[in-house]
């Protein structure tokens, strides 16, 4: 009898784990507890200098923007720092308005984009957005023209810019400032042009039906890995980023270093014309 139970633990012992699906990955990516851009900022870089406004309506707390140093070993870089930013309690929440940019953060980012290139620094996105401020006053303020003219700006940049989707890449929100020499993207992060529920809306007239919908999607890094829309996938710590910060961001400390030191050797209108390739490539399958 005891053998027959030590038998039948070792047996539920070896039994694999499930495999996460994509709905894993949308609830892991909207964990309240994940770290933000604040939580990386302050992992990864050395100091940080915070920038404001758009010095055209005003300064928008959903896009976090300055400079700040990048050490790693014998590697120093000075960088420009753009970040969704979602907030980690309720209150900042509301006041970022959950990582929803309204027009006034894009044009932030282009604005320092602009001295970012002037000085020769090297751009650094963090991506984490349910999508772009739907508002009324954000339309009345030209929403669709500042997503426009983000992903024209950030195509031509005359400097390195490096990419990471740390927790939901959703729509023009995030693609705004997401064109980029690398894309990264972290383990259990998700990237897509619509949300689950919505597609399932759109779709079947069902929300309940998101996680088939999240499926669908191929929005998991691993998916879009395979299909050439990001550069690297990011390793988390074992049940995710918010189980461990620290060590998620040393993850990406470590993957963001190994890419501006190829991107850096880089002569300016060679690491154009790759990253203009790069964009004309997207969605060319075979």
């Amino acid at each position: 009898m005891a053998e027959g139970k030590k038998k039948a633990a070792g047996a539920a012992a070896k039994k694999p784990a499930a495999k996460k699906t994509a709905w894993d990955c949308v609830k892991l990516a909207r964990d309240a507890k994940r770290p933000h851009v604040r939580d990386f900022i302050a992992g990864i870089l050395d100091d940080f200098e915070e920038l404001h406004g758009d010095r055209l309506v005003n300064d928008d707390p959903a896009m976090v923007a300055g400079f700040g140093t990048i050490a790693a070993g014998a590697d120093t870089f000075k960088v420009l720092v753009l970040g969704h930013n979602k907030g980690a309690t309720v209150e900042e929440n509301m006041v970022s308005n959950f990582g929803m940019v309204n027009p006034d953060g894009y044009r932030k980012a282009m604005r320092l984009g602009k001295l970012a290139e002037r000085f020769h620094n090297p751009v650094v996105t963090f991506v984490d957005t349910p999508g772009a401020y739907p508002g009324r006053e954000a339309e009345e303020r030209g929403q669709a023209e500042a997503i426009a003219k983000s992903l024209e700006f950030f195509a031509g940049l005359k400097t390195p810019v490096v990419v990471v989707v740390t927790g939901e890449g959703g729509s023009g929100g995030a693609l705004a400032i997401a064109v980029g020499d690398k894309v990264l993207m972290m383990e259990n992060a998700v990237y897509s042009v619509i949300s689950p529920e919505g597609c399932a809306g759109i779709l079947w007239r069902d929300g309940s039906k998101a996680p088939e919908a999240a499926e669908a999607l191929k929005i998991t890094a691993a998916d879009l890995k395979r299909l050439g829309a990001i550069d690297e996938i990011v390793k988390e710590p074992a049940g995710g980023a918010q189980k461990n910060p620290a060590a998620a961001c040393a993850a990406v400390k470590k993957a963001i270093v190994a890419a501006l030191r190829e991107l850096v050797k880089l002569p300016v209108d060679e690491l154009v014309e790759r990253r203009y390739a790069k964009i004309r490539a997207y969605g060319n399958f075979y």
